[in-house]
């Protein structure tokens, strides 16, 4: 019969010390071969699946618990509805995809940081869609900014690891445009300037304009032309962005 030193992990806490105010995560193999990605917290170590839901599960055969939902909604129709359980499970999934977007974040795995990201966001557009309660729908709907936050700091750095700052630039001014947005349908536009998501963003756009030496993008400059009515202008710089992308 094992004994209790058998299962003893006081070894992965003396080599791994957990450090307050830290995201620490570490890619590692597993025992069978496949990659897992851990999460050190004070109370231990999150162990989470690198693909589909962190916790490996899949619900009804599903890869997440979204997509099952989906395919419910899809067959129920119109009697679709999202019941007490079903938040609940909802809400599971939401915070099994928040660690594990932090520690792809931590890891600068950038892509699969937006990858979790857009799963996060689709959960957000399914409770806007068939929640049971306002209130649970604003409760999801106030982190809508932070995702979006985390979505564009992923695409924003994995611009530069392209070697590609000016579209980095860019974008930030989408997720920035993207935020306003949010802030506006909860009447709540005079916070936006405030939000700390907003100045740390503005922040890394002013540090890469520094670092990198870049003025005005073109799409900045499209828009300035815009604004001013320099409708000539406008359509050369819309000429130029179409050019860049073919």
């Amino acid at each position: 019969m094992p004994t209790t030193r058998t299962y003893d992990i006081d070894h992965i806490f003396d080599q791994w010390p957990y450090q307050p105010g830290v995201i620490s995560a570490r890619l590692v193999e597993a025992h069978d071969g496949r990659e897992v990605v851990q999460m050190r917290i004070e109370l231990g170590v999150l162990q989470m699946e690198v693909v589909g839901r962190p916790d490996g599960d899949q619900p009804e055969g599903a890869p997440t618990y979204l997509e099952h939902l989906i395919e419910e909604a899809i067959t129920a129709g119109e009697e679709f509805a999202l019941t007490p359980d079903l938040c609940f499970e909802l809400d599971r999934e939401f915070l099994q995809f928040y660690h594990r977007r932090v520690c792809w974040l931590a890891l600068r795995e950038f892509e699969r940081a937006i990858e979790d990201a857009d799963h996060t966001l689709a959960m957000m557009d399914f409770v806007v869609a068939h929640s049971p309660d306002p209130e649970w729908t604003v409760m999801h709907q106030q982190y809508r900014p932070f995702v979006i936050f985390h979505q564009v700091q992923a695409r924003a750095m994995l611009a530069v690891q392209d070697q590609d700052a000016e579209r980095a630039i860019g974008e930030i001014n989408i997720g920035l445009k993207r935020m306003r947005e949010v802030f506006s349908e909860a009447e709540a536009d005079e916070t936006f300037e405030q939000s700390e998501l907003v100045r740390q963003l503005e922040e890394l756009k002013e540090m890469l304009r520094k670092e990198y030496r870049i003025g005005r993008t073109l799409s900045e400059q499209l828009a300035d032309a815009v604004a001013a009515e320099e409708y000539e202008r406008a359509a050369r710089l819309r000429d130029q962005l179409r050019h860049r992308e073919d």
